[in-house]
């Protein structure tokens, strides 16, 4: 799983997407700076064909750096523009300059309007690719009108353009395959880094003369953590598998339902071992809980892919088994 472009999105990340830019950008800070260093780096056109200008590499390849950019909170959705060129570059469409965030889901026309609610980084992308009854379409963020959606931090918010500013790119794929496939891989890295701050709290916070993380109970705590941690881990790599630097669809399903079925019980779990001190706004762990459970719902939760793989596994008329290995084998 190691790998020199891993190993150099984690470097990159470290230095410019620290939880300080973080905490500014959900304060209203530009997210620009940080995106450039990762836009001049290459990491946004990995997955686009070496005939197109970019690195040529398949999905397996990227994960490395989609996991850096969870573990980092990487402020600007870097595995949706990644995957979104890689997807515009293949139907021949130009790719846009800057973030690109995938939003298959919540947006529709209305009149002479495109309207979105809880619209994924458009606090923070250049552009948001829409699909709007069946359709693909283009929606530059600086042409947008966005508010705050509620929610303390969030990247997300409501939004409208004018229909002539939005752009039909005609019928697509799908694009929540490109999400769930995007936030399989985000979650994961976010997970692992919600592990390793909890193994930390628990090895030097002491109670009755020793630490925390030496009480059998919150071994066991931690172990069901580390557990769900490595199954979305797993899940991740299901997700990152498939052909031409795009994910096949149900092992895109799986790989998300799973994941966002970890989620709250790794948030859950990390909160119960650190008390209080994990909600407060100087401690980081509340920044990945809170984009956590964000995630979670974002492109479809655990019960919406489920209800997806049933369908698809009913439609097939296979046995259960049958099903499940050749799903796998990415033949489903």
């Amino acid at each position: 799983m190691d790998s020199l472009l891993g190993d150099a999105a984690e470097r990159l990340f470290a230095q410019t997407c620290t939880p300080a830019v973080m905490r500014g950008i959900e304060q209203g800070q530009p997210a620009a700076p940080a995106w450039q260093a990762c836009e001049d780096a290459g990491f946004a056109d990995a997955l686009v064909p070496e005939t197109l200008g970019g690195a040529g590499l398949d999905l397996p390849e990227a994960l490395p750096v989609v996991l850096a950019a969870g573990r980092h909170l990487c402020p600007y959705p870097i595995a949706h523009t990644m995957l979104a060129r890689a997807w515009l570059a293949r139907l021949g469409r130009p790719r846009p300059a800057g973030s690109i965030a995938l939003a298959p889901h919540g947006l529709a026309i209305q009149g002479k309007r495109v309207t979105g609610a809880s619209v994924p980084w458009i606090r923070a992308a250049d552009h948001i690719l829409a699909q709007i009854n069946g359709q693909v379409w283009l929606l530059a963020t600086s042409a947008g009108h966005a508010q705050p959606n509620g929610v303390h931090g969030s990247l997300d918010g409501d939004a409208w353009w004018a229909l002539a500013d939005a752009q039909c790119l005609g019928n697509g794929s799908p694009l929540d395959e490109l999400a769930a496939t995007a936030y399989a891989g985000l979650m994961a890295g976010a997970m692992e880094r919600v592990l390793t701050l909890t193994l930390d709290y628990a090895n030097t916070r002491a109670q009755f003369g020793k630490p925390i993380g030496r009480f059998q109970a919150v071994q066991q705590q931690i172990s069901v953590m580390a557990e769900q941690v490595w199954a979305a881990r797993m899940a991740a790599q299901l997700a990152f598998q498939g052909h031409g630097g795009l994910p096949q669809a149900m092992l895109a399903a799986m790989g998300k339902a799973r994941a966002s079925q970890a989620a709250p019980m790794v948030a859950d779990i990390a909160h119960a071992m650190h008390g209080a001190i994990g909600i407060t706004a100087e401690y980081d762990l509340q920044l990945y809980t809170r984009r956590l459970r964000e995630w979670r719902l974002a492109g479809g939760s655990e019960s919406h892919w489920h209800e997806r793989i049933g369908a698809h596994a009913l439609g097939s008329g296979a046995a259960a088994l049958t099903y499940l290995r050749t799903a796998l084998c990415g033949a489903a």
